[in-house]
C-alpha cells in the first residue's frame, strides 16, 4: 500500500500546510524584473486553499510584480465561495478559477458543454455579460474531477469506470466507501450531480468528508475509503500509484484554469493580458502535475516552485537583489 510514499506524503503535507497556513507566502522569493508594463498599478491577488490554485495564486503575484506592479498577497484565501465574492466585492482584484466551476456553479448552468474552447468561450463571454468579470485565458491545463482508488485493489475488485462503482454498490456496498472534500459533496458538479448522473446511491456512513491531502492517503491506506475524490493534475495519483476511473458518461465538466478579474480593472490595466499569456499559453497538464508533486510530495513552498518555474521557463528578469 505505497507505505514508503504514504510517510512522505504525510511529512510533505505537514511542510506545506506550514509554508501556506497565512496569506502573503511570497515574501521569501527575490523579487525579480522582467518589465515595466504594470508601473504604478495596485492588485490584490486571492488564491483558492488547494496547492495547484495557491500555486497558480503565486505565479500571478510574482510575475506582476516582476512587470512593475505593487502586490499585495492573499492567496489561500479559501474555498471558491469566498474568493468569488471577494473578487465580487473588490477585497480582491483575481484569481483563478476554472472553465466548469463558472458554468456549473457561477453562473448556475445544469449542463456542461463536451468541447473545451466553447465551454471556456461561453463561460468567459456569459460571466462578462451579466457579472462584468473577465475571464484572461484559458490554460491548456483541465483540471477536472476523478475517482481513484489504489490501483491493486482496482485489480482486486475488477473496477475501471465510474459505472462499475454504482454496480460495485448494489453488490458489495461495504467497498463501495468514498472519501471526498466538503465541498465536492455539495456541489452540483460534485457528488449530488455525479450520483443523480449516475444513480450512484451510497450510505451516509460508506462517505467520509476529509481535507484534500487527507482524501489521497486514505484513498492509498484503504481503510476509510476505496475510493476517493482527486484532481486530474494532482502530482499525488502518481507518486501513490493510484488508478483514475473512467468517466464514461462524461459527467465531470472540462475545468481549464484562468484569471478571473473585474472589467474595471481589465480596462484600467490592459497589459494584463499581455503579461498574463505568454505564461498562462505554457500550464498544461504535465507542467502542473510536475509543480504540484514538488508541493505535495517534495515538500517545498509553493511560493518558491511558482517563482523558480517562471524563472526557468523565461519569465522572469534578473533578481534585482
Amino acid at each position: 500500500m505505497h507505505v514508503r510514499k504514504t510517510f512522505t506524503l504525510l511529512a510533505a503535507a505537514a511542510l506545506t500546510l506550514t509554508a501556506t497556513s497565512a496569506c502573503g507566502s511570497s515574501d521569501s522569493v527575490e523579487a525579480a524584473s522582467a518589465g515595466n508594463e504594470l508601473s504604478g498599478a495596485k492588485f490584490v491577488i486571492g488564491s483558492k486553499d488547494f496547492t495547484e490554485n495557491i500555486m497558480l495564486g503565486q505565479i500571478a503575484v510574482q510575475l506582476l510584480k516582476a512587470h512593475g506592479a505593487e502586490v499585495e498577497d492573499k492567496t489561500n484565501l479559501g474555498g471558491t465561495v469566498p474568493n468569488r465574492k471577494a473578487l465580487e466585492s473588490k477585497s480582491i482584484d483575481m484569481y483563478w478559477d476554472y472553465s466548469g466551476t463558472g458554468w456549473i456553479e457561477h453562473l448556475k448552468n445544469a449542463t456542461p458543454i463536451p468541447d473545451a474552447a466553447k465551454q471556456f468561450k461561453a463561460t468567459a463571454d456569459e460571466d462578462l455579460a451579466k457579472n462584468k468579470i473577465r475571464w484572461v485565458g484559458p490554460t491548456p491545463l483541465n483540471n477536472t474531477y476523478a475517482l481513484a482508488i489504489r490501483s491493486e485493489k482496482a485489480k482486486e475488485l475488477g473496477v475501471k469506470t465510474i459505472s462499475d462503482v454504482v454496480k460495485l454498490a448494489k453488490t458489495n456496498p461495504d467497498q463501495a466507501s468514498l472519501c471526498v472534500e466538503s465541498e465536492f459533496s455539495t456541489r452540483d458538479d460534485g457528488l449530488p450531480g455525479l450520483s443523480k448522473a449516475y444513480g450512484l446511491n451510497l450510505p451516509k456512513d460508506k462517505i467520509s468528508q476529509l481535507d484534500t491531502g487527507v482524501v489521497y492517503t486514505e484513498t492509498d491506506k484503504g481503510q476509510t475509503c476505496n475510493f476517493g475524490e482527486v484532481y486530474t493534475t494532482d502530482g499525488r495519483i502518481s507518486a501513490l500509484g493510484l488508478t483514475v476511473l473512467q468517466d464514461d458518461k462524461h459527467f465531470f465538466p472540462i475545468y481549464n484554469a484562468a484569471v478571473t478579474v473585474r472589467d474595471e480593472t481589465y480596462q484600467k490595466y490592459p497589459a494584463l493580458e499581455k503579461v498574463l499569456k505568454p505564461v498562462i499559453a505554457k500550464l498544461d497538464d504535465t507542467t502542473m502535475r510536475k509543480l504540484n508533486a514538488q508541493v505535495d510530495v517534495d515538500g517545498e513552498e509553493p511560493s518558491k516552485v511558482s517563482a523558480d518555474w517562471l524563472r526557468t521557463s523565461g519569465f522572469l528578469g534578473k533578481s534585482d537583489a
